[in-house]
């Protein structure tokens, strides 16, 4: 998919999660504290999420996180499309909304639009998991440091994310 097709698909869905810096936090969602960047960094498998599409029919869904030269992250979200029978993939950055122990950035992969990104329970052991969200509760990922987890892993992240409002009935689980 080149630049253009890629913004025709991608630019709606995208523009709605990052139009007017939308960096707030989800009422009862809170950043894990302690974070810890460099421990972070990597790839991460997307286990579960809710429908967005900037990601509809993608399977075998990574995120890889990187510095850059400015200090911030270098975000590779790259999926495979089975309509297309093609890998997607999309360049964003992120920066810390406030200290670099908390694990509450903002994403970017258009221009000056940000959106949330809040890790609010990591895995502080070995971080092999994540569980983040977005601006609001329609935004919703479980990452994981390997394709599958167990299942009560997934209870888990379920039983959070109720918790904290979201609509865990339409969660996808990501073939991978």
């Amino acid at each position: 998919m080149n630049g253009v097709q890629y913004l025709k698909k991608y630019l709606p869905g995208l523009l709605a999660l990052f139009m007017g810096g939308c960096v707030g936090l989800p009422r009862g969602v809170e950043p894990v504290a302690g974070f810890e960047l460099e421990r972070y960094l990597g790839t991460w498998y997307e286990i579960a999420r809710l429908d967005h599409s900037f990601e509809r029919g993608l399977e075998r869904v990574t995120a890889d996180y990187s510095l850059r030269d400015d200090g911030g992250v270098r975000v590779i979200n790259r999926g495979y499309s089975t309509e297309k029978s093609s890998w997607q993939q999309a360049e964003g950055k992120a920066y810390f909304v406030g200290a670099e122990s908390e694990g509450y950035l903002k994403v970017s992969f258009f221009g000056p639009f940000y959106g949330a990104y809040i890790v609010f329970e990591l895995d502080r052991q070995n971080y092999g998991y994540a569980f983040v969200c977005g601006p609001d509760t329609s935004y919703l990922w479980l990452l994981s440091r390997t394709p599958a987890v167990d299942e009560e892993l997934v209870a888990r992240f379920e039983k959070k994310a109720e918790e904290r409002g979201f609509d865990t009935t339409k969660l996808i689980y990501v073939k991978q």
